[in-house]
């Protein structure tokens, strides 16, 4: 297949402002575009292709296939390439890419994309953690069902039971590919091991699991949706009973045992596990896997060696502007000394305490509501959806986790929700605060993600795709626009604006050093503390997010230094007619 040029195809605004195989021709008709023709079977093909993935169904408000989960087996992986090479092939012999306009034309070219990346992943599929903290469908699968899963009806209502069981399935079926990875000598690290035996039991802890007072997390759920059936009469109070039962079955039954199948083979397989956690190089293939991880997470040809200087560059050129910010204060001291001035003064936490996690939750709201009052002088198009800000559940909040955007539906049924890890006040330094909410929030993810989702002249693959280069170097470009548009005045909330960039740059060192150079896990570590202000718990974690999720940290500095230089070129080519809105 001939490389597609990345630039051209996924660093694109237009391309990510983001099927039963009909015979193409069908559509054709009188007065409709070689483009128009694309777009209606990509559509098709989208809706077939969706199939694939109820849980996506589900995520994007839709209840087809309400009572099924995705097939987690390398057998169902496969299944899903082979037909979308088919629905490729199928593209070029019946569709004519000199005839498509400029949009149409990267329509085709994203699809046959898609393709190409597919075919590279597939080759290293092994080397694709099963379970981790960062690959987890240990939570994912309750937090779907929790979060998503509407229940409006007794159908609902079922085919939520029907999913509850079938969660055990899930289970033993990324259960077998990490037994298939191990048998390769290809394990997560023994962190992760921890973290998800932790996670995993936490699932499984509570009423109805055991005798304690509390609930746990799906049973209390799995009662609330039957109470609110039963309150406005959709059920009788006998078919909330029969209800109730029906998910106590499941809880105890396959949903329990999948998981203690998972438990007893992370506890038994752990000491084959290094004791210190080591990147990909030392897997078979590592260095191969990890290339192809640069090119799936940055959209580029870029070499390790390549990204590993941009970041040390941006780390030094973000580290003159912070001494800036030093001065202004009129601290007395250097730059590593201001850096441990921020990290250890506890003027710039909330305290570890209910009270302290609540004002953490009221300043973000209130920075996003400022902000959503200067966005239309800066953005030509807004998003409908509306954002909440939560704390993450219980049953997967992690002391130092990163604050995360999860999406809301196309149809605006469902908001956009921020998440905070909350759980340790002191990996939450305020100096980032306001910038953190720009990034999660406007103009960053929500605005970026709900504007594609909105936008109903793309086809729906390209409204709903994500794509981290994209996606994450959006949300970094927007904190700094943030900037751009005046509303961070504080110097120690700009040097946190300062902080969060150094932080993107530093990941491209530290996470190909870890990963090509061979760096140590306590060498990585120590590398983020020396070159930023961010709180050592802060620090550890995502030193380990990035050792179990090789690459996708280089994502964030490569998009946002792509979407400058658009940036630059644009106001080069336009002069005066630049704007800023409709950039």
């Amino acid at each position: 297949m001939s490389p597609i040029r990345i630039p051209h195809v996924a660093m694109s605004f237009l391309l990510l402002v983001t099927s039963c195989l009909s015979a193409p021709g069908a559509h054709a008709r009188a007065g409709v575009s070689e483009t128009e023709r694309l777009h209606l079977w990509l559509d098709e093909q989208y809706a077939e292709e969706l199939r694939f993935t109820p849980e996506e169904l589900t995520s994007q408000g839709s209840k087809a296939l309400y009572d099924r989960l995705n097939d987690y087996s390398d057998e169902g992986e496969q299944r899903q390439l082979d037909w979308l090479r088919r629905s490729v092939a199928s593209m070029r012999a019946n569709f004519d890419r000199e005839a498509l306009d400029d949009e149409g034309a990267l329509s085709y070219d994203f699809w046959a994309y898609r393709l190409q990346r597919a075919e590279d992943s597939r080759e290293f599929a092994d080397h694709r953690y099963a379970f981790s903290q960062v690959n987890d469908p240990h939570v994912e699968l309750p937090k779907l069902l929790i979060n998503d899963h509407r229940v409006d009806t007794a159908a609902d209502l079922e085919a939520y039971i029907r999913r509850l069981n079938g969660i055990g399935v899930a289970m033993r079926q990324n259960l077998e590919r990490a037994k298939t990875a191990a048998d390769r000598n290809i394990r997560a690290p023994r962190f992760a091991y921890d973290t998800v035996i932790d996670q995993t039991m936490r699932v499984i802890s509570g009423a109805p699991f055991d005798d304690g007072d509390e609930e746990s997390a799906l049973w209390r759920d799995a009662r609330g949706k039957i109470d609110a059936l039963l309150q406005t009469s959709v059920i009788s109070a006998r078919e909330a009973h029969d209800y109730e039962e029906q998910v106590r079955a499941a809880l105890l039954g396959p949903l329990r045992e999948g998981y203690r199948e998972v438990i007893a083979w992370l506890r038994e397989d752990r000491e084959q596990t290094s004791e210190q956690a080591q990147g990909v190089h030392a897997l078979p293939r590592g260095k191969a896997f990890y290339a192809e991880r640069l090119r799936y997470n940055t959209t580029t040809e870029l070499t390790a060696e390549e990204i590993h200087a941009i970041g040390k560059a941006e780390v030094a050129r973000l580290q003159d502007a912070m001494q800036g910010i030093v001065e202004r204060v009129d601290f007395d001291g250097s730059l590593q000394e201001f850096f441990s001035h921020v990290r250890e003064d506890s003027r710039f936490y909330y305290p570890d305490t209910a009270t302290g996690r609540r004002r953490y939750i009221e300043d973000t709201e209130a920075y996003l509501e400022e902000i959503e009052e200067e966005l239309p002088d800066h953005f030509g198009l807004l998003p409908k959806a509306d954002l909440l800000v939560r704390r993450v559940e219980a049953f997967r909040e992690r002391d130092g986790g990163a604050a995360h955007y999860v999406s809301g539906t196309p149809d605006g049924d469902r908001p956009g929700v921020y998440y905070l890890h909350l759980s340790d006040m002191r990996s939450n330094n305020l100096t980032d605060l306001q910038t953190t909410a720009y990034h999660e929030g406007n103009p960053g993810h929500h605005l970026q993600i709900s504007i594609a989702q909105e936008n109903a002249n793309l086809p729906d693959f390209r409204r709903n795709l994500w794509y981290s280069a994209y996606g994450e170097g959006w949300a970094l470009y927007a904190e700094q626009v943030a900037a751009e548009m005046g509303l961070v005045e504080d110097p120690y909330n700009e040097f946190g604006r300062l902080t969060a960039e150094i932080f993107r740059a530093i990941r491209l060192v530290v996470d190909t050093g870890l990963h090509h150079h061979g760096w140590t896990e306590e060498e990585a570590v120590q590398y983020m503390l020396d070159n930023s202000a961010l709180p050592e718990g802060k620090v550890r974690s995502e030193i380990r997010r990035y050792i179990a999720w090789p690459g996708q940290a280089t994502s964030y500095k490569v998009g946002m230094l792509k979407i400058l230089e658009l940036r630059h070129k644009a106001k080069a080519d336009m002069g005066e007619d630049f704007d800023i809105r409709g950039f």
